[in-house]
């Protein structure tokens, strides 16, 4: 079976688990230029045969590790389903025509907010980040708020996708799809828990 189409089944049962807060969430781990490891929780907006998207600041720090080194991990972990889905690839920006059509769906102050935020820079105190947030309301009041050049999404092209559920006994279920390119054929590997 495709691991993508696998993976899609096990969102739906998630979305459809009313105990899980928000099935979408996923760890993006990233390595910036300087070798040093980050991992934050975003919210997956899309997943198709081509991958897995998200969006933010591309001048966030995420952003720019990502420019150092596109290289990501994207883990799943729903508890209440006893499993794990964890995805390796490449994370390329999306076009600017998706980009836009996202950003118009999105709330009217989210959209503010990212004009707002210089996301991951120093911050000298929370009333800055409120008058920059007060003055775009303003200058932006009954226009359509376009997107910024600075925010976009990413798609991470899986090149290996691992499934792993809890066991009994630790003797936990873990199988792993691998391909060599993103238009290669999966192969599928059993792994020790």
């Amino acid at each position: 079976m495709d691991p993508i189409a696998r993976f899609v089944e096990l969102l739906e049962r998630a979305k459809q688990t009313p105990s899980i807060a928000d099935p979408t969430g996923m760890t993006l781990s990233t390595v910036g230029a300087d070798g040093r490891p980050s991992g934050r929780v975003v919210l997956l907006k899309g997943v198709d045969a081509q991958g897995l998207v998200f969006y933010t600041n591309t001048r966030s720090r995420k952003g720019r590790d990502i420019a150092a080194r596109p290289d990501v991990s994207l883990t799943f972990w729903w508890p209440h389903l006893e499993s794990q889905v964890r995805f390796e690839g490449k994370a390329t920006l999306v076009s600017e025509a998706e980009a836009d059509a996202y950003f118009a769906t999105r709330p009217r102050l989210s959209q503010l907010g990212a004009w707002a935020s210089d996301q991951s820079a120093p911050l000298r105190s929370r009333e800055e980040l409120e008058a920059r947030f007060a003055e775009l309301e303003r200058r932006y009041q009954a226009k359509t708020v376009p997107r910024p050049p600075h925010w976009s999404g990413y798609r991470v092209v899986p090149l290996s996708v691992e499934f792993w559920w809890n066991r009994p006994g630790r003797l936990h279920e873990r199988e792993l799809y691998t391909r060599a390119s993103a238009q290669g054929g999966w192969t599928r590997t059993l792994l020790n828990p």
